[in-house]
């Protein structure tokens, strides 16, 4: 994560230290594609190893949250990074709006639903972030009240750590021009025509509010958990970061199997 001078955001009344303008949304240039797509393959079979010892020693559970804009890349990354991992062990799930079920409870209750049991892998498409990202920028609830959700969620993470539970938080970073592209590409690419939604382009307008807000989120949650900025332009940088990333976190753990 790169920090950059202070300055204030007087819509939401705090020092933000993360600029996203100023962060790359492209690889690196001195990372090789060739070198990085062949790096992917050897942290993905680190991956399913750990992954069983994970399982089998029942000490940590392990949860991944993917953020980031509408065609930033959470479901292709799901696909390609995670293929190695045993389905037994892993489950994926993505938050969408509230169902009018959940909307009876506290906006958390649907989170603890699908926090993984120790020995699991849970991956998070979008997360209880929702539940401050859009309610800000379009408005919906008193300041107040979304500050208070900001210290809600830092405790209860907070709390999901101490009891065992490592989180990896990814924000897939991309450039408004690309994601232009990816979203007209859903009108032309049989493949994936399913994605579109005409929303998006809707939501698109509101690019500035969102980078805004992403800002705060990565400020605010990031101290205890740290949030991976992750230059998401180019698919297999992308893949690769997140990879080596998850590799690098099982291999910190010093898991070994039970006698």
């Amino acid at each position: 994560m790169i920090i950059n001078e202070k300055r204030t955001n007087f819509k939401y009344n705090f020092i933000v230290m993360t600029h996203l303008k100023k962060i790359s949304t492209t690889h690196p240039k001195h990372t090789d594609k060739k070198k990085a797509e062949n790096s992917i393959k050897k942290f993905q079979e680190e991956i399913f190893k750990l992954q069983n010892v994970l399982y089998a020693q029942q000490k940590h559970s392990l949860l991944i949250i993917l953020q980031g804009m509408d065609a930033s890349g959470k479901d292709g990354t799901i696909k390609h990074v995670f293929s190695c991992v045993n389905p037994q062990g892993c489950n994926v799930k993505s938050f969408k709006s509230p169902t009018e079920e959940e909307k009876k409870y506290d906006y958390l209750w649907r989170i603890h639903a699908h926090i993984p049991p120790k020995g699991m892998m849970q991956i998070f498409n979008r997360s209880h972030y929702e539940d401050i990202l859009f309610p800000t920028v379009h408005n919906l609830l008193p300041k107040k009240l979304i500050h208070k959700r900001f210290k809600e969620i830092n405790e209860f993470e907070e709390q999901l750590k101490e009891n065992g539970t490592v989180i990896i938080k990814f924000f897939l970073h991309i450039s408004k021009k690309e994601q232009s592209k990816r979203l007209k590409d859903r009108l032309t690419d049989s493949h994936k025509k399913w994605k579109y939604d005409p929303g998006d382009k809707e939501e698109a307008k509101n690019w500035d509010e969102y980078m805004k807000v992403y800002e705060h989120i990565i400020d605010r949650c990031g101290h205890s958990i740290p949030w991976h900025i992750v230059p998401s332009d180019d698919k297999w940088y992308r893949n690769y970061y997140v990879a080596k990333t998850i590799a690098d976190k099982l291999k910190s753990l010093k898991m070994t199997y039970p006698s």
